[in-house]
């Protein structure tokens, strides 16, 4: 794993594709008979991306906090969003953009120092050769199960239709790969549709990472991915290894323009901390309109966010997963040498702030936006035998950030929390 993946904290998600046109669904509109697929592929007379502008999306990225990006390059419906040789499915030959929005986006992207992310849809459901096998190869006992975009509707599976799909899928990465200069990050998806085998791993993985042998992976890969990605809703527990939590910032991933229900700021920010309290990333998706615009309120949360993070970047960047809500309620982080714990007051406090198991001596808390140094007091605790009192900072409404309020706890020494029988723990 590289390391300016895991200290990267936030990446921005794009979904843009045709299907921003008659703001439906990305390409289950037409897989799950919501719309017939001669409709939904109409859409490409109408995508002309005529106020695409991918500095001002680099600029809006950058502006979000974000450290990396990973833009739809072509979703389950084959449209793909750059020149191709391998299809004419692409919206420089279908669609009135008549433009390589991918060439675009990865110099926009790159120039400010943001890393690049591609995301590819493993399955293609326009192309002619993809419905050639099942699943593991395993033929349904019941054919009317069988979805006509994805499996052949006969029962015959043609080993040699999938093969040549398999290299249609590898010249199409390999142009995403060494046109658009260094590619950071892959995003893979759709891989459940096929077996580990019938994906041709891992020698497909060695194949993208002959390429750039620094390349990540997202685990979308049939086990053969770099790092977890779990959607749409926050893990309870922390992923084992490196890992990002994908979501969007209302209900849909591409733009759909009666999709009204928006979380708002600051559940966007308490999210954003509650994954960089387990150790993760977050991927924030937007959908942008058809002409390449971002709706103003998608735009407003991104610059929302980014204020947040500018203000308290030091208790985002060059931090450590925070310790375990046993020993406080709330998120937090761990300066890299663990002499100073950030703590996330996501609600307005009484009187007080619990922090429980605290083992050091504590210099000096302050407030981060405000620089307002606080005090404290210690109840408790047993020290002939290690066992730490609890400590009570005090704290009221008027101390808090309108959003999220980070308090500082310089500590004397390295961290250590009482793990119980007078032990103490350094790590989670």
């Amino acid at each position: 794993m590289q390391k300016w993946f895991e200290e990267a904290k936030l990446g921005i998600f794009i979904h843009y594709g045709i299907y921003a046109v008659d703001g439906v669904s990305e390409s289950w509109s037409f897989y799950n008979g919501r719309m017939p697929y001669e409709q939904y592929m109409k859409q490409l007379d109408g995508f002309t991306a005529s106020k695409f502008d991918a500095d001002k999306w680099a600029d809006l990225i950058e502006k979000s906090g974000a450290k990396y990006t990973v833009l739809t390059t072509k979703h389950h419906d084959g449209v793909a969003l750059w020149d191709t040789q391998f299809s004419d499915l692409n919206v420089v030959k279908k669609t009135p953009a008549k433009r390589d929005l991918i060439q675009e986006y990865a110099e926009a992207v790159t120039k400010r120092g943001i890393h690049l992310g591609m995301y590819y849809s493993l399955i293609d459901w326009s192309h002619p050769d993809y419905p050639s096998v099942y699943e593991g190869g395993n033929i349904p006992e019941d054919l009317s199960t069988v979805n006509k975009y994805s499996s052949p509707l006969d029962g015959i599976q043609d080993e040699e239709r999938w093969q040549r799909f398999l290299q249609f899928n590898n010249n199409q990465l390999r142009e995403i790969l060494t046109n658009y200069g260094k590619v950071d990050l892959l995003w893979f998806d759709g891989d459940w549709e096929r077996s580990a085998e019938q994906w041709n791993l891992p020698e497909f993985k060695q194949y993208l990472q002959s390429f750039n042998p620094d390349i990540i992976i997202n685990s979308r890969l049939q086990g053969h991915g770099d790092y977890k990605t779990p959607e749409q809703g926050i893990p309870i527990t922390r992923p084992e290894g490196p890992w990002e939590f994908c979501t969007t910032i209302n209900g849909s991933w591409g733009y759909v323009p009666t999709d009204n229900q928006y979380k708002s700021l600051n559940q966007i920010i308490r999210m954003f901390c509650d994954c960089i309290s387990l150790g993760g990333n977050m991927l924030l998706d937007i959908g942008p309109m058809e002409d390449g615009t971002i709706d103003q309120r998608q735009e407003d949360i991104l610059l929302g966010l980014g204020e947040w993070i500018r203000a308290h970047e030091e208790a985002v960047f060059g931090t450590e997963e925070g310790i375990m809500t046993r020993y406080y309620l709330g998120g937090s982080t761990i300066s890299k040498d663990r002499k100073t714990l950030y703590l996330f007051v996501y609600d307005d406090p009484k009187e007080n702030i619990c922090l429980k198991g605290l083992c050091n001596p504590i210099k000096k808390i302050t407030v981060m936006h405000s620089d307002k140094e606080l005090t404290h007091e210690i109840h408790g605790g047993v020290p002939w035998f290690n066992i730490p009192g609890t400590t009570w900072i005090h704290m009221t409404a008027e101390d808090t950030h309108e959003q999220v309020t980070v308090l500082k706890l310089e500590l004397e020494e390295e961290l250590d929390m009482y793990g119980g029988s007078g032990a103490v723990v350094t790590h989670n």
